[in-house]
């Protein structure tokens, strides 16, 4: 699986299999990290290229289910396809995510400028394939989230920002009054945030995703079968990984929700979205996994969400 550093010229040769485009974003700093590790595993990703070889059986063209390739196309069974990685460094604000990911899901997609765009080829015009979103988690293994969640967002941003106030009906309810899950409260300890309360001892306002989101539901799964893909991590040699079904009501879920939410935007009602959305929890630096564990474990996973037909 040799990596290639630098921008890659498309082949004009008939019927070549199609790149794949992938986009990798980690968070920048906040608390007590000068440099998330989360941005520390994907940015040895930037501008690279990994060859892989297509497994016979899974092998399409123009999507296309192999059985329905003619002669001439089924020699190019075994032709290596190109895995195409882009990183981004996204803020630890609300603001931030807000204002940078719809952009990734246009076509083409817009990316903000920053000095590490300047060698980097321009992104793929009918859109990413794949758009994994990378944060830091406490100490443990790595958390694959099923799920984003549209509210709940009482803790501050890096920048001492809370979420927006969604106004909605009384009678709506939702999640946003709600005691914290298990996954909130230990993000709330590792962080030292405590959750919004007012002087008058009532309950927060809700706080999430409220005009423009009117239409998307109060959680959105993701399209990827993560429990497969964790299986075939775990026997790939990545051991500690586990999926999970709660990213924690912070940047990290709410990252995930935009992202799931604006890649369903992007995609007509009748289609089924050809950009697949996924979430990482890593863990800070050595606790237990190392920089380098966590970089192998995002390139596992975005060659076996290349290379299956099912995901």
């Amino acid at each position: 699986m040799p990596a290639v550093n630098g921008a890659h010229v498309e082949s004009s040769a008939p019927h070549e299999v199609r790149s794949y485009y992938v986009l990798v974003t980690g968070f920048g700093p906040f608390s007590r990290y000068a440099v998330n590790p989360s941005w520390l595993a994907v940015k040895p990703l930037h501008n690279t290229v990994i060859h892989v070889d297509l497994p016979a059986e899974l092998t399409t063209l123009d999507n296309r289910n192999p059985r329905e390739l003619d002669t001439e196309d089924a020699t190019l069974i075994d032709t290596p396809r190109n895995i195409h990685i882009t990183t981004l460094e996204v803020p630890v604000t609300y603001e931030g995510v807000l204002s940078i990911v719809p952009g990734l899901h246009a076509r083409p997609p817009i990316l903000p400028s920053t000095e590490d765009f300047c060698s980097t080829a321009s992104p793929p015009p009918g859109g990413y394939d794949l758009i994994l979103h990378v944060g830091v988690a406490g100490r443990g293994p790595l958390r694959m989230e099923r799920v984003g969640h549209k509210f709940g967002y009482n803790m501050k941003d890096a920048n001492g920002c809370h979420a927006p106030i969604v106004r909605i009906k009384r009678e709506e309810g939702g999640r946003g009054s709600s005691e914290p899950s298990e996954a909130e409260r230990m993000e709330r300890v590792r962080l030292g945030y405590d959750i919004e309360c007012l002087i008058d001892g009532s309950e927060p306002p809700k706080r999430g995703f409220g005009k423009g989101y009117e239409p998307f539901p109060e959680e959105i799964y993701t399209d990827v079968d993560v429990e497969k893909l964790v299986h075939h991590l775990k026997q790939s040699g990545v051991e500690q990984i586990y999926s999970s079904l709660d990213a924690g009501h912070y940047l990290c879920d709410f990252i995930y929700y935009c992202s799931l939410a604006e890649n369903r935007r992007s995609t007509p009602k009748t289609d089924k979205p050809t950009t697949k959305v996924l979430f990482l929890h890593c863990p800070p630096v050595d606790q237990p996994l190392s920089t380098e564990e966590v970089t192998e474990a995002i390139k596992k996973s975005i060659i076996w969400l290349c290379t299956s037909s099912v995901s």
